[in-house]
């Protein structure tokens, strides 16, 4: 059973994703348009569990499922798109978790949804601070029952992720 554990920010977290984020196109080459550290970790100070979430974007999303013994070879397994529609979805380690992995098609929805969240935690510690606080509390509450985790801090993120959105599309004004 995994433990759900949230931890201090680790300055370590920026080149965990460089390092994967380069074994990733070495595997993809030209399919990979962009990529981009997403979630927790991608927010310096803000406390998360300590698995890095990577967002490949790539011009189309049916090609990845060509590459699943590739990722197999790197240590992850693939999950499909694993609850969402037209993502590819990646775990690397098992119950002791490293590395997320979200293929998304160019001009998906979720990534603009990714990316406003993850910037606007980085230009709002307020809302930062609070995340993490509520991170930490459901952690603490439901340390082996991670669909509680997620559901207890469900209501801040959509919240969050509603504002981000209109921050985002206003240019990213600073808060």
């Amino acid at each position: 059973m995994r433990k759900v554990a949230v931890e201090p920010y680790l300055e370590k977290w920026p080149m965990m994703f460089l390092e994967e984020a380069k074994k990733l196109r070495e595997v993809f080459t030209t399919e990979i348009l962009e990529i981009h550290h997403i979630g927790s970790t991608s927010v310096p100070g803000l406390q998360a569990k300590p698995i890095i979430d990577i967002m490949p974007v790539v011009k189309d999303i049916t090609l990845v499922d060509q590459y699943n013994e590739e990722m197999k070879q790197m240590g992850y397994t693939p999950k499909g798109e694993n609850g969402i529609p037209q993502r590819r979805y990646f775990e690397k380690g098992g119950d002791q978790r490293s590395h997320h992995v979200h293929f998304y098609e160019e001009d998906s929805h979720e990534i603009k949804r990714h990316l406003a969240f993850r910037d606007y935690l980085r230009t709002h510690p307020y809302e930062k601070q609070q995340y993490g606080e509520l991170k930490q509390k459901m952690a603490q509450q439901f340390p082996y029952d991670i669909a509680s985790y997620i559901q207890g801090k469900e209501q801040l993120v959509r919240e969050s992720e509603s504002k981000a959105l209109i921050w985002y599309d206003k240019g990213h004004e600073s808060g």
